[in-house]
């Protein structure tokens, strides 16, 4: 349910996933709250912590001047997220070396891979669930012994028409009337810096809604969020599930399972800022004229 004036009230839905019906069982949500935990990884000058979801993980690196963060025989595109305009990255992959300005999310190619930050900062990656390494060490690994039945098994879309490279786009987009947000898409995942807000989310226009068959990853960078979540009512009564409203400060990750209704909800009286992830892209906002920003760099399935 979206207010009228939500670019997302004119998606059109689809049938309910077999995998929602009763005795298929539903997953609670999953919280990573950096910062508040001990890190899962500890190297010079940097710090990481790690929360995944089925299809998808987050690494949140807080780093000194000079740190590097590599991956080895990378198998697929991964995402760096440089969100503050003082944290430039060297990136050097696939043959290329590039110079990214702060404020930039970048697709990184497969194959070795290495991020220098000269001047430090917080970074976030993320990463398909497709390399073992990252996923067996995240917070909430346990919650994913097992595969959720709502979510299809794991399927990239296609790899960009020209071939892999360091591709990397600034940020500094300005908001459109009818465009939800600012949306970017690789081979593995969809990536969208939602407009921030500032002060407190007016709750005469929330926007409970569900996704049927894929998870959402909801990455809070500035301010808090309230996450409100609420599961279906099956004639199974062990499907039923408490409603959840976690209070969650940045930085965060809160992975919502499918097929939860969900809205969330900016509660800091500055700016409020929050990323969506989903893995792999979605096709709805695919198919909207105009949402991705980087639609020509990378083709849809067929």
């Amino acid at each position: 349910m979206y207010d009228t004036t939500d670019p997302r009230s004119k998606l059109t839905g689809k049938p309910a996933a077999a995998a929602t019906a009763a005795g298929a069982g539903f997953a609670d949500a999953d919280l990573g709250l950096f910062c508040e935990t001990a890190p899962q990884i500890e190297a010079p000058g940097t710090r990481t912590w790690i929360t995944r979801g089925q299809n998808f993980l987050v690494a949140h690196s807080e780093t000194q001047p000079g740190a590097v963060l590599e991956r080895s025989a990378q198998p697929d595109e991964y995402a760096l997220i440089l969100f503050s305009p003082d944290t430039p990255a060297i990136i050097t992959a696939g043959g290329e070396r590039a110079e990214v300005p702060g404020h930039s999310l970048v697709f990184i190619p497969p194959g070795d891979s290495r991020v220098g930050l000269p001047v430090g900062g917080k970074v976030q990656r993320v990463f398909s669930c497709v390399q073992n390494d990252l996923s067996a060490l995240a917070s909430n690994a346990a919650s994913f012994v097992t595969r959720r039945p709502q979510i299809p098994a794991w399927q990239p879309w296609p790899a960009p028409k020209d071939g892999w490279r360091i591709r990397s786009y600034s940020l500094d987009v300005a908001p459109q009337p009818g465009r939800f947000g600012r949306i970017f898409r690789c081979s593995t995942l969809m990536i969208n810096i939602i407009d921030p807000q500032v002060g407190p989310r007016d709750i005469t226009r929330l926007s409970p809604h569900h996704h049927d068959d894929f998870e959402q990853g909801s990455l809070a960078l500035e301010g808090s969020f309230v996450h409100h979540m609420r599961w279906p009512w099956t004639v199974n009564m062990n499907d039923w599930r408490e409603d959840r409203h976690p209070l969650c400060h940045a930085p965060s990750l809160t992975v919502i399972p499918a097929p939860a209704i969900h809205t969330s909800r900016g509660v800091g009286q500055g700016v409020n800022q929050l990323i969506d992830i989903f893995a792999p892209p979605r096709e709805d906002f695919s198919n909207q004229p105009g949402w991705v920003l980087n639609a020509d760099d990378y083709p849809m399935p067929t």
